[in-house]
């Protein structure tokens, strides 16, 4: 019974999924956001959380079972009970639980359930379609800021009330009015010097613009040469292949637990015979001996193989995360 997959659905429409006996999955929405130190934008979305307080049977889940497999409300209970008492002895045993777009469920030091969100789907309806991206930082111009600089040093407005004032002025000041080409003149100067300035930093965008498009090209062309070429060797070595099996990582598949270590060598034998890379891990605190499957190094490749073990071979089989001496 794929119990996750009925919360999920469920989670779209309802912001509190019960299991009974268990825990419920609440949701809350909450706003987009912005993290300004990567530029990324969140779209609004549902924070799922879990409360193992919250364990009366409401019928939600039940009743959409009932719906879904067209069995009876009775028969939809006892199947939600024997999944809950198969959760429990899973997280008993040390195991963590990962139910599919909802989150991973552990128990911690204290025997308390911490559960950690998935965050693979947006729940929240009215978001449907939105997704998150990253911005590029905004480059603001700073040309303004120069010319407005310039034309505190030089003003280059000329008007008809300061031609007028000029003309009260010394005879100095007279005889240049009579000849106010020369103001247009300075303008002039003065407007050159600001083109030639944006066509300098023209001119030199398009050089390294040109230049860069020159290096890839060239890059390209390096590329498909190395592409193209053939390597003879003359006396080529005999090609020798080797089959390491590598046997490491605290994540572990348990095969069972043995009070007698000839036991524990015929179910390492079995395990063998049918193709696992099983071997023994010692006697835990109980003085029992151990067999495995196998180890991993990551904790999702041993859930993995785990959900592959009991749906093929063995429904008891667990997890163990130990570190061997």
């Amino acid at each position: 019974m794929q119990l996750e997959t009925y919360i999920s659905d469920l989670l779209y429409r309802y912001e509190c999924v019960v299991i009974p006996d268990f825990g419920a999955f609440l949701t809350q929405a909450v706003s987009a956001k912005i993290d300004q130190e990567t530029n990324t934008f969140y779209p609004p979305n549902k924070v799922v959380s879990f409360n193992e307080q919250l364990k009366k049977n409401d019928g939600l889940l039940a009743n959409y079972m009932t719906d879904v497999e067209k069995i009876p409300y009775e028969s939809a209970v006892k199947k939600i009970d024997k999944r809950t008492r198969e959760l429990k002895s899973y997280l008993a045993q040390g195991e963590t639980i990962v139910l599919k777009n909802i989150g991973e469920i552990a128990l911690n030091s204290e025997g308390n359930i911490n559960f950690e969100p998935s965050h693979s789907l947006n729940y929240l309806t009215e978001a449907f379609g939105l997704s998150q991206f990253v911005s590029p930082s905004v480059t603001r111009e700073v040309y303004k800021e120069e010319v407005e600089t310039l034309e505190e040093a030089v003003p280059l407005t000329i008007t008809p009330e300061k031609r007028a004032s000029t003309s009260s002025a010394t005879a100095s000041t007279s005889s240049a009015t009579k000849r106010p080409y020369l103001k247009y003149a300075a303008v002039a100067v003065i407007a050159l010097t600001l083109g030639g300035f944006a066509a300098s930093k023209y001119y030199v965008g398009q050089i390294e613009q040109h230049n860069q498009m020159a290096q890839e090209e060239a890059n390209k062309e390096i590329d498909s040469k190395i592409q193209e070429a053939t390597f003879v060797i003359d006396n080529p070595l005999p090609s020798i292949t080797l089959n390491v099996t590598k046997q490491s990582g605290n994540f572990h598949v348990v095969a069972g637990a043995f009070r007698v270590e000839e036991n524990c060598d015929k179910k390492l034998e079995e395990l063998r015979d049918l193709g696992y890379n099983a071997r023994k891990i010692g006697a835990n605190k109980y003085g029992l001996h151990q067999v495995v499957y196998s180890s991993y190094e990551t904790r999702s490749e041993a859930q993995q193989a785990l959900y592959s073990i009991r749906r093929n071979h063995n429904r008891d089989a667990w997890l163990l995360v130990q570190k061997l001496k």
